[in-house]
């Protein structure tokens, strides 16, 4: 699989995505069912432990999910592609000033379904990018016409 760096990407699914404006959520790499996206994670972003909300972990993977579903050029651009289902599991926790990173890839597809692996990983803003395993993210897709 082809993997670019993009500074300052702008994939069609993030115009109007005011929540990942909101996250800060940049994208690192795009190519057809991958995204690798990051985040810095800031005070209102965590939980009453100090720790990253786990909703916030979950919509940053969602993002790199989506991203991955949806080509930056859509074969068909009356469809979308949407979640149908996700698990997560929380493995350890991040904190403020952490930078996490989630990388998507698509694992299978057939028809208008597909699955999708994302893991999430958290580090210091001085340390080596992507840090440690934090979470993993599964999500089921499905194509849908776009409304």
């Amino acid at each position: 699989m082809a993997e670019t760096a993009i500074p300052g990407v702008a994939h069609h699914i993030l115009e109007n995505d005011y929540a990942s404006e909101w996250m800060g959520i940049e994208v690192l790499a795009l190519s057809d069912g991958h995204a690798t996206i990051r985040m810095t994670l800031r005070q209102e972003m965590l939980n009453g432990f100090g720790m990253a909300h786990g909703g916030m972990i979950f919509a940053f993977a969602d993002s790199a999910f989506a991203l991955a579903c949806n080509p930056a050029s859509p074969a068909d651009p009356d469809s979308i592609t949407v979640a149908a289902g996700v698990d997560i599991n929380f493995l350890k926790p991040a904190f403020q000033g952490q930078v996490i990173t989630a990388v998507a890839d698509r694992r299978s597809s057939a028809g208008r379904s597909g699955l999708y692996d994302i893991q999430i990983f958290a580090a210091d803003p001085t340390a080596q990018l992507p840090g440690e395993l934090i979470a993993e993210f599964r999500g089921r897709s499905r194509t849908i016409p776009k409304k």
